[in-house]
């Protein structure tokens, strides 16, 4: 072994017996480092999670989505303006489609049915998301009854249940045929709710949307990008509420490294004042920090990346359900994809690691300059 590398191996074999002496003070400074990382990890991975699952969920959805507002209000559609707009250049299909919210007044809950657009569902038959079947206890041949727009009651019965794993998407969700739905609803005949626009060319998208609000002036065609940039303000907004209530745990960290910069404490001036006095250098000190600064941080740093990860992608974020939930009854339990932004991992090493490096290696310095007789007697 070279010489440089045995006075490595020596100052590290220090630097270790040296953190374990103050194991209590060691303990208690990575379990406040960690946490810190813990809670800005979590928010990265949760945010950058949902906007991926969001990505992969709205990649199927419409080119264009077409409503017709009355008043600034969504209004339902008149058919006639389909055929039209399936006569546009460059539109390859159009298709109504049909679907509300409905209130349960004893549940406080909002459910979300739509009309199926196959023949898979019977007149009279319901396939329902499993959240709103655990909530309200059913099962496959159970009865279900919802009341009307005419105030009169109907009742389905519930002919599946859809897979949990679906949850994101059916939780609550009534899946009926479109017959029923305008007799619950009470729709007008000859309208839908809004029509699905299917581009040939993606590129075109935009002037056929621009075609359409010349013929239908009250028409408001939505693009996939239009729902995708709404999704990503929602999460950003989200975001935003995570990391003002994580800003306690935020200023910690910094009082914490501010505390850390403007000196060390007593014992451990007065132990550098004792390695300088047996002829320890000053840069051989700084080393001994520098390693002590970097087993710290990074034991810290990967503590927290971890707990984040476990946090998020295996028990499904349980501290920021409130945040997600809001006023919600009914949420989809389901469990993220895993999905790392390692640029943001990047930021936030260097954001947690570096300062705290600094914050060690400075009053280190300063200490390890002055003469060790007044180091050991506690002097600046």
């Amino acid at each position: 072994m070279t010489p440089a590398l045995d006075r490595q191996r020596n100052i590290l074999d220090f630097t270790l017996s040296s953190l374990l002496r103050r194991r209590g003070k060691l303990l208690s400074l990575v379990f406040i480092y960690s946490t810190v990382v813990f809670v800005l990890a979590s928010i990265m991975f949760f945010t950058h999670a949902l906007r991926r699952e969001a990505q992969i969920l709205l990649a199927d959805a419409p080119e264009l989505v077409v409503q017709r507002m009355v008043g600034g209000r969504h209004d339902p559609i008149p058919l006639e303006y389909a055929v039209a707009i399936s006569e546009i250049r460059g539109v390859s299909g159009v298709q109504p489609r049909f679907w509300g919210y409905y209130y349960d007044a004893d549940l406080g809950a909002n459910y979300t049915l739509q009309a199926v657009s196959d023949n898979s569902l019977q007149t009279g038959n319901i396939a329902i998301g499993a959240g709103l079947a655990q909530l309200r206890g059913l099962g496959n041949g159970d009865a279900f009854s919802l009341w009307g727009s005419d105030g009169q009651p109907r009742t389905f019965t519930v002919s599946r249940v859809f897979s949990p794993a679906s949850d994101l998407l059916t939780t609550d969700l009534i899946m009926t045929t479109e017959g029923d739905l305008r007799e619950l609803f009470n729709f007008s005949k000859g309208t839908a709710t809004d029509l699905s626009v299917a581009v040939r060319n993606p590129r075109e998208v935009q002037t056929v949307a621009e075609r359409i609000v010349e013929l239908f002036p009250d028409c408001r065609p939505i693009t996939r990008e239009d729902i995708q940039r709404t999704y990503t303000a929602v999460f950003d907004w989200r975001s935003g509420i995570l990391l003002v209530t994580a800003s306690m745990a935020i200023w910690a960290f910094v009082i914490f490294s501010w505390d850390r910069a403007s000196g060390i404490s007593a014992s451990e001036r007065q132990e550098i004042g004792i390695l300088k006095s047996t002829g320890w250098a000053t840069e051989d000190i700084l080393l001994l920090k520098l390693w002590e600064g970097i087993i710290v941080s990074l034991t810290s740093f990967l503590l927290g990346l971890i707990g984040a990860y476990i946090h998020i992608f295996f028990f499904s974020a349980p501290l920021f359900t409130s945040v997600l939930k809001g006023w919600a009854t009914l949420y989809p339990s389901f469990r993220l994809t895993p999905f790392i932004d390692y640029y943001q991992v990047a930021i936030l090493f260097v954001l947690s690691v570096f300062p705290f490096l600094l914050a060690t290696i400075v009053p280190s310095w300063r200490a390890a300059i002055i003469d060790p007789d007044n180091a050991m007697r506690g002097g600046a």
